[in-house]
């Protein structure tokens, strides 16, 4: 999923300027933070944003619900892609009388449940409901990851360094966030022009309930403010399983983070009674004290369970809590958020992703908001839980969190480890396990390994041309990234399939994402001019093909954004035929609307110097996860899928035959020769 993922909107309103950094003393052995628990520390706060973090969040447009024929004809139009003749013209037939029957009554019933929930979207519980109403295990169907770059300080790169300066950075960000001073999410399509003190002076000058009116009116519709409504389940959150449907947890005055390894788990407070950040170096005497404990991991993992089918997890959960654990899981429920430490290094960009997309089950908590994951060698990701929100929020505490982590250190290789207490203070949770849950246990991992080892992934890195290279033909880079794709898989299936992109929609209220259908009739005539007659056709026409895909994409990709994509839509009038037992429904009977959201190629693009690769699992059996990035000095995939239904080599390979196409056209003709 990212299958909700990262699309590009989620990682350009990322907010990276800072405030003013705190002071620091030169020692004769390198930088130390000064630092201070005094009520109101500047070094506690990340950001003073002059704008409150909520301002805009009240006056946010609401996600209208598109127009019926609007969304049918989108449709129809993604179809076309993907099926024979015949096959369209049965499904055109069925859509219109959908349109005009069944299809009328369901639009009309949306509207008026949308009227009566003005305080939100349309499409918002729903697909709350969806991820909260899966059976299936969370890994690799639903929890995404994204891995940091490495410190660009080599001294800093030891697990201990970097794990507490990441979670002093952080807690920066929760307390900037908590009280309401960290800066808004604002999209600015204009940064030069719109991202600057008059800017935000003008704005917090506005009435809340004007606020975003005024923001787009002073930046003449080139700065969008966000929505923020994700943010509150970053922090002290945790997914709960229950029997069909499972809930979410979170206690905003916890003050206490939670630390696994080797398969125990370990708690500790990071803020005091006053909501003020310890001391940085005694949070490193804890982290110290905890990669010190050299105990074997425990008989039983209890890990495991976040890994199993929804259902059997919320009956051992309920096992559990009735053996008297109810005080261990409720500290693991409530932490600020999960430390894991693993205990071995991954180098090859393939075992990264075995380990920070699921790792060994062992030592992990797959149900928190979000989990930092460190190997000894100090590489580290970001592994998150999906049904609370998408890549806006994430991607906003990633990259800040590696800036602030990089840029601003509060330990440091000369910093001493004071004595802490951590003996004291540092708590290894114990749980009581019964015969039934010792069992649950061992099947939870028989389970977690099978389910891993179905899994093969590949990758692709590719610096023949890039970001800037794409751009300077006329081109959208991921336009090129997302043609390439369908290029590859055509290449090697020798047919086009349902696609997915994932596209913010965070300009609304409750905004979450729609789909993006990437796979058009502009990208299947540019693939079968290029795989098939690429020899045949002139330089000009391949290039005007690409320029064509450009176009199309661009303007889906403004759709989406605006929330005028088909699938949502045709999503909530589904759900809400399915909750008033409302049939026949000739358009969601139809097996052709079953092929399109059958997901073969689910993608998302990550876009940030921050990330080195990020991944997910398919979203079918026979689908690929792919997720890309093309940047300033390079272009990636991250590529996972099941054999034997699909090959992952194979389709990686494909692709580069794919990007060498592109660049031969590309080569051969120039945008002005075009015009």
């Amino acid at each position: 999923m990212f299958r909700v993922h990262v699309k590009t909107l989620a990682t350009k309103c990322t907010r990276l300027h800072q405030v003013k950094q705190v002071a620091n003393q030169t020692f004769r052995n390198g930088p130390r933070a000064v630092y201070s628990t005094s009520p109101g520390s500047d070094w506690e706060y990340l950001q003073r944003s002059v704008i409150p973090t909520d301002y805009f969040q009240d006056s946010l447009p609401r996600l209208a619900v598109p127009k019926l024929e609007a969304s049918c004809d989108n449709y129809l139009e993604s179809q076309q892609v993907i099926l024979t003749q015949k096959e369209w013209e049965d499904t055109q037939d069925r859509t219109i009388k959908f349109m005009a029957e069944d299809g009328k009554y369901l639009q009309q019933q949306l509207r008026k449940l949308d009227q009566r929930n003005k305080h939100t979207s349309y499409v918002s519980k729903p697909w709350f409901d969806m991820y909260l109403k899966s059976r299936l295990p969370i890994v690799l169907n639903f929890n995404p990851f994204m891995s940091f770059v490495d410190d660009p300080k080599p001294e800093y790169r030891t697990q201990l360094l970097r794990s507490t300066n990441m979670i002093i950075s952080s807690l920066r960000f929760l307390k900037s966030l908590s009280e309401n001073i960290l800066e808004p999410d604002v999209y600015h399509l204009k940064p030069e022009q719109t991202k600057n003190e008059k800017f935000d002076n003008f704005c917090r000058k506005m009435p809340k309930r004007f606020a975003w009116h005024g923001a787009l009116l002073h930046s003449r519709k080139s700065a969008f403010p966000l929505d923020m409504s994700q943010y509150g389940r970053l922090f002290n959150s945790t997914r709960i399983p229950k029997e069909g449907k499972d809930e979410f947890l979170t206690v905003p005055d916890a003050r206490h983070m939670l630390v696994i390894r080797n398969g125990h788990f370990y708690v500790f407070d990071v803020l005091n009674d006053e909501d003020h950040i310890k001391s940085p170096d005694k949070i490193m005497a804890h982290i110290q004290y905890i990669l010190q404990d050299n105990r074997p991991p425990p008989e039983f993992p209890i890990g495991y369970f976040t890994a199993e089918n929804r259902d059997k997890w919320a009956a051992y959960r309920e096992q559990l809590l009735a053996t008297g654990n109810g005080a261990a899981l409720n500290k693991i429920d409530t932490a600020l958020f999960a430390l894991c430490l693993d205990d071995e290094n991954s180098v090859e960009p393939n075992d990264v992703t075995r380990r920070f997309l699921h790792g060994d089950g062992m030592n992990r908590w797959f149900d928190k908001s979000f989990s930092l994951i460190m190997t000894p060698d100090s590489r580290a990701c970001v592994n998150f839980e999906h049904a609370w929100g998408d890549g806006v929020a994430v991607m906003r505490y990633f990259n800040e969190v590696f800036k602030d982590s990089t840029e601003n250190p509060f330990v440091h290789p000369s910093t001493p480890i004071p004595d802490a207490g951590s003996d004291g203070a540092v708590q290894r949770l114990e749980f009581e396990l019964d015969t039934t849950l010792k069992e649950g246990v061992q099947n939870a991992k028989a389970n977690f390994d099978a389910l891993i080892g179905s899994l093969d992934l590949h990758h692709l890195e590719y610096d023949t041309y890039t970001k800037d290279f794409v751009k300077a033909k006329k081109i959208s880079p991921d336009s090129l990234m997302q043609l390439a794709i369908q290029m590859a898989y055509y290449r090697q299936n020798r047919k086009f399939v349902a696609t997915y992109e994932s596209c913010s929609t965070a300009a609304y209220k409750h905004g979450r994402t729609e789909t993006l259908r990437s796979a058009t009739m502009a990208t299947k005539k540019a693939t079968e001019m290029i795989v098939d007659r690429g020899n045949k056709e002139s330089p000009m026409d391949l290039y005007k093909a690409l320029v064509d895909c450009s176009w199309t994409h661009g303007d889906l990709t403004k759709k989406a954004a605006m929330g005028q994509g088909f699938d949502r839509h045709l999503f909530a009038l589904r759900t809400l035929a399915e909750e008033e037992n409302f049939f026949p429904h000739k358009i969601f009977t139809d097996p052709n609307y079953q092929k399109i959201n059958h997901i073969i190629l689910s993608t998302s693009t990550l876009s940030s110097p921050a990330v080195v690769i990020g991944g997910f699992a398919p979203v079918t059996p026979d689908g690929f996860g792919i997720g890309y990035s093309i940047e300033s000095n390079r272009i990636g995939f991250n590529v996972t899928s099941y054999p034997p239904a699909t090959n992952v080599r194979e389709f990686i390979d494909c692709l580069r035959v794919s990007l060498d196409d592109l660049h031969d056209v590309m080569m051969k003709t120039s945008p002005r020769s075009s015009s």
